[in-house]
C-alpha cells in the first residue's frame, strides 16, 4: 500500500512540471509578430487589430489584421487595412490587402 502511496506522489510531482506558457511568455510572443507584421506592412502609422488569430502547428501560422494609412500619394492618405501572415518557423511576415466581403 505504501508503493501505491509513494507512486502517486511521484507522478503528481511530475505533472506539476508541464504548465502553460506565462503571460509574459505570450506577450513577448506577441511583440514579436507584431514588429515583423508591422515592417513587412506597406502602410503607415500601422496600428494592430487585436492579438493574432493562431493556427494549428500543423499549418505553422499565426494571423493578424494591420491598420493604417496608404502612404502614395494618389491614395490621398486613405485608411486602409492588410492581413499579416506570420510563418512561425521561419519567423517571416508576408502581408496582403485585406478588404472584408460584403453582403
Amino acid at each position: 500500500m505504501k508503493a501505491i502511496g509513494f507512486i502517486l506522489l511521484g507522478c503528481a510531482a511530475f505533472t506539476s512540471l508541464a504548465q502553460a506558457s506565462s503571460d509574459q511568455a505570450w506577450n513577448a510572443y506577441y511583440a514579436q509578430i507584431n514588429e515583423h507584421c508591422i515592417a513587412a506592412s506597406g502602410l503607415k502609422n500601422v496600428t494592430v487589430l487585436g492579438k493574432p488569430a493562431e493556427f494549428d502547428d500543423r499549418v505553422g501560422y499565426s494571423a493578424l489584421l494591420l491598420e493604417g494609412h496608404y502612404p502614395q500619394k494618389h491614395m490621398n492618405n486613405r485608411k486602409g487595412t492588410e492581413l499579416c501572415l506570420y510563418e512561425r518557423q521561419r519567423k517571416a511576415a508576408f502581408v496582403t490587402e485585406w478588404a472584408p466581403a460584403k453582403p
